[in-house]
């Protein structure tokens, strides 16, 4: 799938670039507006929908009130904070494997597992 680049997603794309916050669409959408004050929400949307759709992107549906995006396309798994929905990346495999008998007729391609609970910041 090829993605057509104009600067308002070479802008998305940069602000993606490298970044652990896992942010929303919302987050994107504000950091990059003021370089591009006529963006539309949708546009940022929609470059989110076809980053995930080329597999460049996940989309975390962690945060039932919003969606958060990881452009860390590595296998990896997450800490979650309860409180404030911090999230940090886990690069640790786990070697988790299903018996044959609950996989028959069915490929697994890949898991993910999401720690819950609080952070260090909101313990104090």
């Amino acid at each position: 799938m090829h993605i057509k680049l104009t600067p308002q997603r070479l802008a998305i794309l940069s602000y993606l670039n490298g970044n652990t916050s896992h942010p929303s669409a919302e987050d994107i959408y504000k950091a990059v507006q003021g370089q591009f004050p006529t963006m539309s929400f949708a546009t940022v949307y929609n470059t989110l929908e076809a980053l995930k759709n080329k597999g460049s992107v996940q989309e975390l549906k962690i945060d039932h009130a919003k969606k958060r995006y990881d452009p860390d396309s590595t296998i990896h798994h997450h800490l979650i904070c309860n409180k404030c929905k911090n999230i940090i990346d886990i690069h640790k495999d786990f070697n988790l494997s299903l018996p044959d008998e609950m996989t028959e007729g069915f490929d697994v391609l890949g898991n993910s597992i999401e720690f819950y609970g609080v952070c260090s910041k909101c313990n104090k």
